[in-house]
């Protein structure tokens, strides 16, 4: 069996500048990995919070978040209402249920603004100052693209753990 390369090792992205491949490369890397540990994954276990620790439903939600919210700021913009109101919901249900195909489009599409937005920044801008949130805190604009990078993997790894132990504990 043939091991496939991961996006990192395919080369550069076209239209990406090249300080700015490593966020590109790490976001689709993100995005295959999930959408291929989230295939047939069951909705009933995404809110299942084992040893109280935050449930698979909760890092889909964050995924797509944190990724709109720091490539906000990395704008200089602050955030919307509905950006506001999606982060008071992670880690619970919409009334409606959520579908775990739902979820994965919103993270989905999260990344192919992202990867618009990297195309459209120029590398000029990168150690401009950007304030983080009402505080103001500081970063620039490399500071929070790395972040929403290196902040997505993290939760990648978080989330294939969750989703694995509930899927165990729930085939027992």
């Amino acid at each position: 069996m043939e091991q496939k390369l991961e996006v990192w090792q395919r080369g550069p992205l076209p239209e990406i500048k090249p300080l700015l491949q490593p966020v590109a490369h790490a976001l689709l890397q993100a995005r295959e990995e999930i959408n291929e540990y989230m295939h047939e994954f069951p909705a009933h276990l995404l809110w299942i919070r084992p040893a109280g620790m935050a449930n698979t439903g909760f890092h889909l939600q964050h995924l797509s978040g944190v990724l709109d919210r720091v490539f906000t700021y990395a704008r200089a913009e602050s955030l919307s209402d509905f950006q506001f109101a999606q982060l008071a919901e992670e880690g619970k249900d919409a009334e409606h249920k959520y579908s775990v195909e739902e979820l994965l489009e919103r993270f989905n599409k999260q990344v192919d603004q992202a990867l618009v937005q990297l195309k459209n920044t120029d590398e000029r801008t990168l150690p401009d100052y950007r304030g983080i949130g009402r505080a103001g805190l500081p970063s620039t604009v490399i500071g929070l693209l790395f972040h929403a990078a290196e902040h997505t993997m993290r939760h990648v790894g978080q989330l294939m753990v969750t989703a694995a132990v509930v899927k165990n504990e729930n085939n027992s």
